[in-house]
Formats: structure tokens, C-alpha cells, sequence
């Protein structure tokens, strides 16, 4: 199986060198950047990130906002590293999404542990999870997406919207629900949001955009056929 791809963010090169050889030692890629606006660039660019690690402490953007802009498009696990040990801190990471909290200094060999603990969680370290469905191919590992057999360019919101539909065939789904369950976290906005994605990516699918059904007064239903 390809190798899972880590993104390690930290302003420190001897932090960054330490975490990236036991990961590799381990069997993973890894991609380091050393400040949050160049993870920022590279999660984006490389659109297979596996997991990040990330540094709360940078220059430019610390690992707080990288994790806000991170979680506007993106479930990725992200595993926070500080020095401080603020409970407050702590508090903070877990409500905007981080997966795991480990202070400054830590064993890299537990480090690598949770890694591996959140990957096979997330299903991705055992196998790389497909879905199927009226000629739609979603690969959720790779962030890929085939329309008959022919590669689709998809944001990454459109992507996650996609493969929710999928997961969920012959599901009526609320615009509530979808909100929840694709934007992750409290969207303070309007849910007509949905409908503006949902008419982009019907137009992306073409024919196929017929899939994906209004169900009136309520959201959207995704329906492969025969």
C-alpha cells in the first residue's frame, strides 16, 4: 500500500527532524513546514495529507488558525503539540476539532503511537475506503473523485458533500443535517449555503448531477438508480 503522507508544522527544525525520522522509521511520508501559512499552502497543494502534526506556537499563523482554516474544508486528523500544558489550551483544541493534545516534551515513540491510533481509527492505515455509486467512484484516501471512470476537479467542500451524499444513498438528508455533518462544526451562516454547492457540483456531474434529488421543503436525497 502507498505510504500515508504526515504533514509535520513546527517553526523548529531539530523538532521537526526528530518527529519526521521515527515517522519514517515507522513506513510514513513526511512533509514538514515551519510556519502555519505554509502548512496552510502545502495541505492544500498536496490534497492527500494524512494527518498533520501541528506546532500551536509559529510565526506567521499560529496552530490555532491553521486549524480554523484547516477545518473549513477538511476533517483531516490533526494532532496539536505545545509547550504549555493550559487547560484552557487544551479546551481550546478540542473545540475546534483537534484529535489528540500532547505537550512539550513527549516520547516520539508515543507520538507515533496515536498516529498510528488515529489512522487506524479513521479507517485509513488498514485499507483505503471507496464508494460506489451510479458510476461515481470516491476515493475517501486519495480525495479523489471518477465520474465513469474519468477524474472530476472537486473543492474540497464539494468533495466532502459528494461523498456524503454517497455514503448516505437513498437517504433523505436535511439541510441541517448535511450542515452538521459536512461542515463539521457550528456554521454560523445561512443553509441556502448547501443549495449553492449542491448547484455547482450537480453542474460538475453533468447528467449524472440528476443523482443527487431536491426533496422539497427539506434537502437533498442522493439516488443512484439501477
Amino acid at each position: 500500500m502507498e505510504q500515508l503522507k504526515i504533514l509535520v508544522v513546527d517553526d523548529e527544525s531539530r523538532m521537526r527532524k526528530l518527529v519526521k525520522d521515527f515517522l519514517v522509521k515507522n513506513g510514513f511520508q513526511v512533509i514538514e513546514a515551519e510556519n502555519g501559512a505554509e502548512a496552510v499552502d502545502i495541505f492544500f497543494e498536496e490534497k492527500d495529507i494524512a494527518l498533520m502534526i501541528l506546532d500551536v506556537m509559529m510565526p506567521k499563523m499560529d496552530g490555532w488558525e491553521v486549524c480554523r482554516e484547516i477545518r473549513q474544508y477538511s476533517k483531516v486528523p490533526i494532532i496539536m503539540l505545545t509547550a504549555r500544558g493550559d487547560e484552557r489550551d487544551e479546551l481550546l483544541g478540542f473545540e475546534l476539532g483537534v484529535d489528540e493534545y500532547i505537550s512539550k516534551p513527549f516520547s516520539p515513540k508515543i507520538l507515533v503511537a496515536r498516529v498510528e491510533a488515529i489512522l487506524r481509527r479513521t479507517n485509513l492505515a488498514n485499507q483505503e475506503e471507496v464508494l460506489e455509486a451510479g458510476g461515481i467512484c470516491v476515493n475517501k484516501a486519495a480525495h479523489q473523485v471518477t465520474l465513469d471512470g474519468k477524474p472530476m476537479e472537486l473543492s474540497y467542500k464539494e468533495f466532502e458533500l459528494l461523498s456524503y451524499f454517497v455514503e448516505n444513498e437513498g437517504i433523505a438528508l436535511s439541510r441541517e443535517k448535511i450542515l452538521n455533518s459536512v461542515w463539521n462544526y457550528d456554521y454560523f451562516g445561512d443553509a441556502r449555503t448547501i443549495d449553492t454547492h449542491v448547484k455547482k457540483l450537480r453542474s460538475k456531474m453533468g447528467e449524472k448531477g440528476e443523482l443527487i434529488k431536491t426533496v422539497w421543503g427539506m434537502g437533498y436525497k442522493f439516488e443512484a438508480g439501477k
